[in-house]
């Protein structure tokens, strides 16, 4: 990855590394009655991107295995599943959130503190 700063924002890192969800879209609009309206069915999700780094993408769904059995993220996993998220979304939302984490620890220049990921009282 060399730097971090070639990503914008953690949906570019999520892209690069295999975690973007690709979806396909046509005749999103069409004419009804002479208007052009646009149509109501919603955007088709066909999987994840094929374009990616295979190796970024093997190092952050092996973390999000490790931490869905026990670890700093486990909480966060089990409030997924008592969500109703199926497991195997529940990990790929798990990597995305350590892509999202690394990202942010990468550009400040900080070391991980699991205090943070708790939440705040209001």
């Amino acid at each position: 990855m060399q730097t971090p700063h070639r990503f914008r924002s953690k949906r570019q890192l999520w892209t690069y590394s295999g975690l973007g969800i690709e979806t396909r879209d046509s005749a999103q609009y069409r004419f009804v009655g002479g208007q052009l309206q646009r149509a109501k069915k919603p955007q088709q999700i066909r999987g994840l991107n094929r374009n990616h780094n295979h190796e970024m993408k093997e190092i952050f769904k092996g973390a999000a295995n490790r931490a869905s059995c026990g670890w700093a993220l486990h909480d966060f996993y089990v409030a997924l599943l008592d969500k109703g998220m199926k497991p195997e979304m529940a990990r790929l939302t798990l990597a995305r959130k350590i892509a999202a984490i690394a990202l942010t620890l990468w550009k400040k220049e900080e070391g991980f503190d699991p205090e943070q990921l708790k939440p705040q009282a209001a």
